[in-house]
């Protein structure tokens, strides 16, 4: 038997077209006018027009600089990325800022969701919601990203007709509207207070490592500019004109009091948090009769709330790829690193729904979280935008450096601003940040220089010949009779064998891509048992860690050129379960070419 092993480097399908690179920013960047209206009358009442309009001017200045950043970062990593280019320190800090912002922004999300649906003690349907979705990203889903998808069409054509039906209040709206005659501090105050119309931008940033290639790009030297401008462009208008628009329609809602922290109307106490939900009672029942604005108030309701909790598991999803990936840098425990049988971070899964859980348990309104949302994403912007047009390394044109400067030192006065009047927000952010950088350090003081053993023998294997076309590819995570059924009828028809161990997990970084057969211990046991059978056919070993396995299949089987795939089933995971996880025989089957024969051993 002639023996080669060789490491297949598996990069993230690069999938996301424009528009669902846009629909899957909408569902974080867009829905914070779910809540940020109310936060803007309860702080200026009527004339709380004019400061969000004020921040979504803010918004496009952020927006446009975001197209930039990602041309210049066409792999991933949002602010760590660009951070870690200046500093190991400031890309940590930069980290849990990001980290701040994640855990709000599921608590948050989840919290408002349930606001409008009008259900008693939201919160406790909140933390409860958080902990099912947490669970469910323990079984490492793949599907679940798809859930912001399918809900933007819905909430963009709600948010059209609800704009729609504002437009013929607009005129009493503008004649309601007064100036806001507070002092410049003041209101520099309430600007800063409804700044979390930004949140959700830094989203993009971190999304262009899925992005589709430009035409002409390459995997080495990627660009993503035509999927990534337009998905911000068409984003950032609809923020900006709707959230302005219904700031405006606001004015035309008659009887609105500020009591206390709430905002009360006539008959429907504390709209505060479901503002969108009481503007579209009102003002399609104004115009077709109160059944048909109670109708439509109750799919607002629904499609609103669906949103928020697909930007729950968003946030989640985000928190669990940042801690595993600063794990994996060096700057966080190894024990961060440690997976599940579906290979799921434990630890950070864990962190990432436990917290925010436990956080609602402490801030149960919707203004209260709001107050520490502000802190984490306004500083990981401001780092972003400042890391970025400070790097002379980078090609970028004079006029878009300044741009972004300017936008860097705007952002950096309202981060300030956050830590002076926001105690809690400070404290907030103070305590992860000091937790993380502990952490950090007691991981570099603990770090003993690891001498490299003597290497494996199977890792001194030599690489396969180029031609090993027309064989076979059994694909395995273990040993099973997937594997002996390729091995019998690799000796039966005399033809190549290559054996693909598949490490699936959830998140994967540049290093993974270095991992060995002999790293692997079930990899080995693999290797030992193939020894063992004594088979005389040429038989290649090739080993991978994918976090989308049915991509990974698929696109060795077209490198390898070979004529079938045959695929097993451990014990363990039953067919509802795979489909659950996107990695079911049906999935590969149809990403498989038609000229690839697909067997599937059970």
């Amino acid at each position: 038997m002639t023996r080669y092993m060789t490491t297949m480097s598996s990069a993230r399908p690069r999938e996301v077209n424009s528009w669902r690179a846009a629909a899957i920013l909408y569902g974080d960047w867009g829905t914070s006018k779910a809540y940020v209206l109310g936060l803007a009358f309860a702080l200026a009442s009527y004339s709380s027009f004019w400061f969000i309009f004020a921040v979504s001017i803010l918004t496009l200045l952020v927006g446009s600089s975001y197209i930039i950043i990602c041309k210049l970062y066409p792999n991933g990593g949002g602010v760590y990325a660009s951070a870690r280019e200046h500093s190991k320190v400031l890309s940590v800090i930069s980290a849990f800022f990001l980290l701040a912002d994640y855990l709000v922004t599921a608590a948050l999300s989840a919290l408002a969701a349930f606001h409008y649906l009008d259900v008693a003690h939201p919160e406790y349907w909140a933390i409860c919601s958080i902990g099912l979705i947490g669970i469910l990203n323990f079984l490492g889903p793949k599907n679940t990203g798809s859930m912001a998808i399918a809900l933007a069409i819905p909430t963009l054509i709600i948010v059209v007709c609800l704009g729609m039906l504002s437009l013929p209040f607009i005129s009493e709206a503008i004649h309601n509207l007064p100036w806001p005659h507070k002092t410049i501090g003041e209101d520099w105050n309430i600007f800063v207070g409804i700044i979390v119309a930004l949140s959700g931008i830094e989203a993009i940033a971190n999304m262009t490592g899925s992005m589709k290639l430009d035409p002409g790009s390459t995997i080495r030297q990627p660009s993503v500019a035509k999927t990534s401008t337009p998905a911000i462009i068409m984003v950032m208008l609809e923020v900006c004109i709707f959230t302005s628009l219904f700031g405006l329609a606001m004015n035309a809602l008659p009887g609105l009091e500020i009591s206390g922290d709430d905002v009360n109307a006539p008959g429907f106490p504390n709209v505060r948090d479901a503002m969108l939900r009481y503007m579209g009672q009102i003002f399609s029942g104004s115009l077709f009769g109160p059944v048909v604005g109670t109708i439509f108030s109750f799919i607002i309701s629904i499609v609103i709330t669906l949103l928020l909790l697909s930007a729950v598991n968003t946030a989640l999803v985000a928190l669990i790829s940042l801690l595993f990936i600063v794990s994996r840098d060096g700057e966080l425990p190894e024990y961060f690193q440690k997976l599940n049988r579906f290979g799921v971070p434990i630890y950070p899964t864990l962190i990432a729904f436990l917290l925010p859980m436990g956080l609602l348990l402490f801030v149960s309104d919707v203004r209260g979280l709001a107050n520490l949302y502000a802190v984490g994403f306004v500083g990981a912007i401001a780092v972003n935008l400042g890391a970025t047009s400070i790097n002379m390394k980078l090609i970028i044109k004079p006029w878009q450096r300044f741009f972004m400067f300017a936008t860097f030192i705007i952002m950096t006065l309202i981060e300030l601003s956050l830590f002076i009047d926001k105690p809690e927000a400070r404290n907030f952010v103070f305590a992860i940040m000091t937790f993380g950088l502990f952490l950090r350090t007691f991981v570099i003081e603990g770090k003993e220089k690891k001498t490299i053993a003597e290497t494996p023998a199977r890792a001194l294997l030599p690489e396969p010949p180029k031609d090993l076309s027309g064989g076979l590819l059994v694909a395995v995570q273990g040993i099973n009779k997937a594997l002996d059924y390729a091995l019998d009828e690799s000796e039966v028809y005399n033809v190549p064998l290559h054996i693909l161990f598949i490490r699936e997990q959830k998140v994967t970084t540049d290093k993974d891509n270095q991992s060995l057969w002999g790293d692997d211990q079930e990899a080995c046991k693999v290797f030992d048992y193939v020894i063992a059978r004594g088979n005389k056919n040429l038989i290649s070993f090739l080993y991978t860690i994918s976090s989308h396995v049915t991509h990974s299949l698929t696109e060795i089987a077209k490198e390898k050129n070979v004529k079938k795939v045959i695929i097993g089933r451990r014990k363990g995971p039953h067919f509802l379960l795979n489909f659950i996880r996107g990695t079911s025989p049906q999935s590969i089957f149809r990403h498989m070419p038609k000229e690839i024969d697909l067997i599937v051993i059970y």
